[in-house]
């Protein structure tokens, strides 16, 4: 069962179980480096971290451009975060477009799905990659949507063709801030 409305903060600064080894923005102004990433459930981390570089925040809610039988073939196949075989991970902050969100809903999911085919690209990947989304638009944050994944090593080839292939459609042509935030965890840890 999902924690919907669990708030989840994304600190970066010098503390945390995650090493950040890359940070590259992919569009847009990028974040501060930072060597570690710690992953915050529950409540707002800025005062766990004073001298944090920055504190990404996101909720955890249901995904509002799948229908039902998408939802239950997502879920089916979607393994659990915190597998121990999954010390690689992304956190991909992403902001839309003004004109994104000027769109209908029934807009936004037709170009979500219908034309860029976001989950069925996604589905081919899983249960390789585990991934959990944070909504952040309605929290007045600076970004809409943290994406957070996590996968073995042997999987980032496949992880990386999965972003390739996303950002190629005409959904991203709609994203107009996105840092691409790569990390390791080290085992036992």
């Amino acid at each position: 069962m999902k924690d919907y409305g669990l708030l989840v903060s994304f600190v970066g600064g010098d503390g945390g179980s995650w090493s950040v080894y890359r940070i590259v923005s992919v569009t847009g102004p990028t974040l501060a480096a930072v060597p570690r990433l710690a992953v915050v459930e529950g409540r707002d981390a800025q005062p766990l971290f004073p001298a944090a570089a920055w504190v990404l925040r996101g909720r955890i809610e249901e995904d509002h451009y799948l229908r039902l039988p998408e939802r239950v073939a997502l879920d089916e196949v979607s393994p659990p975060l915190g597998r121990s075989e999954s010390t690689r991970a992304a956190l991909i902050p992403i902001r839309k477009t003004h004109a994104w969100w000027s769109l209908p809903a029934g807009r936004r999911r037709e170009i979500f799905e219908e034309r860029s085919h976001h989950l069925a690209r996604s589905l081919r990947y899983l249960p390789r990659v585990a991934r959990r989304l944070h909504h952040g638009h309605d929290l007045d944050e600076p970004f809409d949507f943290l994406t957070w994944f996590e996968y073995a090593p042997r999987d980032e080839p496949a992880f990386d063709e999965l972003v390739r292939e996303l950002r190629a459609t005409e959904e991203w042509t709609y994203v107009d801030r996105e840092v691409d935030i790569r990390l390791h965890r080290d085992v036992g840890t």
